[in-house]
């Protein structure tokens, strides 16, 4: 490639986190659906040259590393690319959406470089990261499998400004040993599949909540919204999510949430 080019790395959402086992090295094995956001999103920009380098926009620059600590860096030097990279950072970071695994996913995508295994090399949700869509992550998330979702649903996000180290989360949880996630609906009927999902859970929310008591005052603002369908915390936190089956009825809810809590991170989206 010798033209500049973009890339979108959109907010990863786990509608389920099923902590299942922890392996000997201390890898945790998960079963986790993963849908990720249509309008949320980090914004890459690629321009070859004969030197990496990574400059840092947007709201959530703060904190970013623009050397080799950087997933994306990483990411290039995995591909063989070189140049300038530019990354508006429009997600919180120690959000539970992703934020560095999405990058450089959405890095390896446009360097069209989809090798799975230099994906886990940088990260457990790298890999669903580069595909970039609905799927099942299971094992360490060394294992993607696409999965379908129902028409119509809408999520609101929300993040209370406080960043959870995921590390951390998982040093909280007391049990590593929980059931997988159960079958799902095997069509995309709506009402059946929310029902499915509500009777799946985040097995690191509790953890997560003890370390970031907001948590808990956003999952309840969540929940007082009118025609909410599921409140649920995303990855390791801190942000939460809401779903609705109606955008009318997520605007409305996205837009009470921001004018009762107008220091907390707020966003409406699609979901794919």
């Amino acid at each position: 490639m010798t033209a500049k080019f973009t890339a979108r790395a959109p907010a990863k959402i786990n509608l389920t986190l099923h902590v299942t086992g922890q392996r000997d090295d201390g890898y945790h094995l998960l079963d986790s659906l993963v849908v990720f956001a249509e309008d949320c999103a980090d914004a890459l920009s690629f321009t070859p040259d004969e030197r990496l380098s990574i400059a840092v926009t947007g709201p959530f620059a703060d904190g970013i590393p623009t050397d080799d600590r950087n997933l994306i860096w990483k990411a290039a030097q995995a591909a063989g690319w070189t140049g300038t990279i530019h990354l508006e950072k429009n997600l919180p970071h120690g959000g539970g959406l992703g934020g560095g695994s999405s990058d450089a996913g959405a890095a390896l995508r446009a360097f069209g470089h989809p090798d799975q295994t230099a994906a886990l090399s940088l990260g457990a949700d790298v890999p669903v990261c580069l595909l970039g869509r609905a799927a099942r992550m299971t094992g360490i998330g060394e294992r993607v499998a696409p999965a379908a979702l129902p028409d119509g649903l809408w999520a609101v996000l929300v993040n209370p400004g406080i960043p959870l180290p995921t590390p951390h989360v998982f040093a909280r949880v007391t049990r590593k040993t929980n059931p997988p996630m159960t079958p799902a609906p095997a069509t995309t009927d709506l009402a059946g599949w929310l029902d499915w999902l509500r009777s799946q859970r985040n097995d690191l929310e509790a953890a997560a909540i003890q370390l970031n008591p907001s948590i808990q005052d956003v999952l309840s603002a969540i929940k007082a919204t009118d025609h909410i369908e599921l409140a649920r915390m995303s990855g390791s936190g801190s942000t939460c999510f809401g779903l609705y089956t109606d955008k009318t009825h997520a605007e409305a809810a996205c837009a009470t949430l921001r004018r009762g809590r107008p220091d907390w991170w707020c966003e409406l989206t699609a979901i794919r």
